[in-house]
């Protein structure tokens, strides 16, 4: 223990009393220390100063009030009161120093005085000061002597003594006798400071000239005023008894256990009389028993033994003394005294009481943080009373002496609220004893959390999957963390990272519910314009300052078959029609053409079959199914119809599946001779029967009209076929090439084996579209167009404009109707 300050005494006098205050100061770890004593005169009225605390120990009255100071006794009544808003100690209960102390000085109590935040413990004492409030006091009226006259000369006669409960100067300090011839007074002292008197013979007793004396004994202390006590002598004077009883030892030494047992034997006592039958029998008694000592003890007046008649209780007298008196029947007597020793027993267990204890206790509290400050008491003596305290190793908390039978609980390591986040401590007490006894007192300490965790995700990273085409709004994928520490340091909200998806913010496709975590979609997918979406979902606390964590989603867009297949070739238009021409010498196998088709969607959703299903002749054609490939299934013969129409079907795998159709026009011939007439009046039966309904009402408007009205609409017509011929042949606008897959035959026939490049291009202004075709080397496609009604000769005489260089027609064009 390291002293850091020491102020001298200090000295107030109050009411003609002087008072002295002695003040300690000491600083012990984390807990300041200090130690004060004032001094004060017993029975003071309530409210009256002790001392102005806050001075002595150069505190503040703020410090007082904010550090919630306190005193703490272990006493059943409390003598004191601290008056926090002044900084004074005052007077609260009547002190009685006889009560409080007994004949022990100096008489003084301790407390303790208790500040928290940060915490601090100051002992104080008072001392009290005795006031002579007590009259010196005889137990009895009246002393009762009987002495024979044969009494000799220097007989000592042992007087009753008088108590006085004050203490020092206040105490009893002499005795007077009244004036007598016969008898002087002599006093003595006992080893504790009280006084007894005897009186001694100067002169014999004539018991036929006074057969009775009355003396007065006056006991009187020493303090001013001086007070005094008195009690009458009667002495009757008998006949002769020669010899007086004589004790065989002056004092008498023993030892008793404490609690030990009523009837428990001390010691014996032993005197002796010289003088023969009744003079010589001798009785013996205790001459002079104070307060409780008259239950404690008890002798046999024949025998002298000396035994237990109380309880007896080493805490409260650790040593007796008596006088015994051994005493003739001639009324003479001997006197002796007995000091009896108290063994201590060990029958007291340490008693732990709790001065100052803080919880909770932060989390983050540095070791060596004292967090109780206790005061273990045993009222054993030696080892019986020598008390060490002890914690569980296993807690990191460890106990500090700090000063004499006090405490302190301090902090051993860091504490980890989200790992234990209370902590029972048990402080036990054990004395040297033997058999040794020991007390228990349990500590709940709860750990106050500090925000040392972040967010954690369960896992990472996320996948999420979402159909196309789904509602805005839509509840997609829930990310979920957690935290542990507690209350406003878990609470956790969800936040989206501030990042970009192909340019665009990402909490334009995605928003997240702050509190739950739950991602919704902000708009629409489609899995063909987007097929992924990244982002970064940030989980953060309320702490201060606050602590986060990220986790990566990665949102995939799943495919719906919400795109029908697109037939790529043959290409379909409404004013010409293709046909693909077959020679009636093909085989089983040969391949007639195939069907190309794209589905944009994806996976499953883009698988394609091709399926056959309307045909001219079903038994000629089949189609293949993954493919789309069109194949002869038999051999031509030449019963087979010139014109073949099929329609083939293009399906998707997709649930519900879609579909497209695309008619094929297949020509069986061996030359583009063969087969014209059979298109042309199939494409001439086809536009007359589309057209049926407006052929009536013109020819019923033209019979209403005038014959001349007639002739110009015909005229008109004639005109306006003509200018439109010359346009579509000398016409520079560009071509616009369109390039189909290529083929080959896989069966090896032989029947295709050149490469066809096909070329489609319109006019601006042209009601109708023309199909033209590069030269091949053996014509296999036959091209149709409704607005011609041309022979094979005008092909042959349109010939000179396609051998031109760099003219816009490289093939000839085969209109038919």
């Amino acid at each position: 223990m390291e002293f850091k300050g020491f102020r001298q005494p200090t000295t107030w006098r109050l009411c003609g009393l002087q008072w002295q205050v002695h003040i300690f100061l000491l600083y012990l770890s984390h807990v300041v220390c200090g130690q004060i004593r004032y001094s004060i005169p017993e029975e003071m009225k309530k409210g009256s100063l002790i001392g102005n605390v806050a001075q002595d120990l150069g505190l503040d009255l703020k410090r007082l009030r904010a550090g919630r100071a306190r005193i703490v006794t272990g006493e059943s009544v409390q003598y004191t009161e601290l008056k926090t808003d002044k900084g004074i100690l005052v007077v609260s209960e009547r002190i009685d120093r006889e009560q409080l102390c007994g004949d022990v000085t100096p008489c003084s109590f301790s407390f303790e005085m208790i500040l928290e935040n940060p915490m601090e413990l100051h002992r104080i004492t008072v001392e009290i000061l005795d006031v002579n409030d007590h009259a010196p006091a005889f137990p009895n009226k009246y002393i009762h002597f009987e002495i024979s006259e044969s009494a000799t000369v220097g007989s000592r006669f042992l007087l009753e003594s008088a108590e006085d409960n004050d203490v020092g100067l206040n105490a009893l300090q002499n005795y007077i006798l009244t004036p007598n011839d016969n008898f002087i007074l002599k006093q003595h002292a006992n080893p504790d400071g009280s006084k007894y008197a005897e009186m001694i013979l100067q002169k014999p007793l004539d018991r036929e000239e006074h057969p009775r004396l009355s003396l007065k004994l006056i006991a009187v202390d020493g303090g001013n005023p001086q007070r005094s006590g008195s009690v009458n002598i009667e002495i009757t004077v008998l006949d002769a008894n020669d010899n007086a009883p004589v004790f065989n030892q002056s004092v008498y030494r023993a030892a008793v256990m404490e609690n030990a047992p009523k009837g428990t034997y001390i010691t014996t006592v032993n005197a002796s009389d010289a003088d023969r039958d009744t003079n010589g029998q001798i009785t013996f008694s205790f001459s002079k028993l104070k307060g409780s000592i008259e239950d404690m003890f008890v002798i046999d007046q024949n025998s002298g033994i000396i035994s237990v008649s109380g309880q007896i209780d080493f805490e409260k007298d650790k040593k007796y003394e008596v006088r015994v008196e051994a005493k003739d029947q001639g009324g003479l007597t001997d006197s002796s005294k007995v000091v009896i020793e108290v063994i201590d027993v060990n029958d007291n267990a340490p008693v732990i009481n709790v001065m100052s204890f803080s919880s909770p206790v932060s989390e983050d509290a540095p070791p060596g943080t004292t967090i109780a400050i206790i005061n273990v008491k045993d009222n054993d003596s030696e080892r019986n009373g020598q008390i060490t305290c002890s914690i569980d190793t296993n807690l990191p908390f460890k106990i500090k002496s700090s000063m004499a039978n006090y405490y302190n609980v301090i902090t051993d390591s860091i504490f980890d609220r989200e790992a234990v986040p209370e902590y029972n401590i048990t402080i036990t007490a054990t004395d040297s004893g033997s058999p040794p006894l020991s007390s228990a007192r349990t500590l709940h300490l709860r750990i106050s959390d500090v925000n040392d965790n972040a967010p954690l995700f369960d896992k990472g990273p996320y996948s999420a999957y979402v159909t196309e085409n789904n509602s805005p709004g839509m509840s997609i994928f829930t990310v979920s963390a957690r935290d542990s520490d507690w209350n406003q340091n878990a609470r956790i909200s969800y936040l989206l990272e501030d990042t970009q998806i192909s340019g665009t913010p990402v909490s334009t496709y995605i928003s997240i519910n702050s509190e739950t975590g739950v991602l919704h979609a902000v708009r629409s997918f489609d899995y063909e314009q987007i097929k992924q979406l990244k982002l970064v979902v940030k989980a953060q606390d309320g702490g201060s300052p606050p602590l986060s964590s990220n986790v990566t989603v990665n949102i995939l867009i799943q495919d719906q078959n919400d795109n029908a297949p697109q037939v790529l070739y043959p290409v379909q238009t409404s004013s010409s029609l293709v046909a693909e021409m077959v020679p009636r010498s093909a085989d089983v196998g040969y391949l007639v053409t195939k069907v190309v088709a794209v589905d944009v969607d994806s996976g499953q959703n883009a698988w394609l079959s091709y399926k056959l299903q309307k045909a001219t002749d079903r038994a000629l054609f089949e189609v293949g199914l993954q493919n789309g490939e069109i194949r002869t299934i038999r051999q031509v013969n030449d019963k087979d119809a010139v014109k073949q129409r099929l329609t083939v079907v293009v399906e998707d795998n997709g649930q519900p599946s879609r579909s497209a159709t695309v008619n094929v026009n297949v020509a069986v011939a061996d030359s583009f001779p063969e087969v014209l007439s059979e298109f042309t009046d199939f494409t001439h039966d086809k536009e007359y029967n589309d057209n049926l309904t407006l052929y009536l009402v013109l020819a019923l408007a033209v019979v209403s009209f005038l014959f001349i009205t007639c002739l110009v609409v015909i005229i008109s017509v004639k005109i306006y076929r003509w200018r439109q011929s010359r346009i579509l042949y000398h016409s520079n606008l560009p071509v616009i090439p369109y390039y189909p897959p290529r083929y080959a035959d896989t069966l090896g026939t032989g029947t295709l084996q050149h490469v066809y490049n096909y070329e489609v291009c319109r006019t601006t202004d042209s009601r109708k579209s023309d199909c033209q075709f590069a030269r091949p080397c053996s014509q296999n496609v036959l091209i149709m167009d409704p607005s011609s009604t041309g022979t094979m000769q005008r092909m042959q005489n349109e010939k000179n404009i396609l051998d031109e260089p760099d003219s816009p027609l490289e093939v000839s064009l085969l209109p038919f109707k």
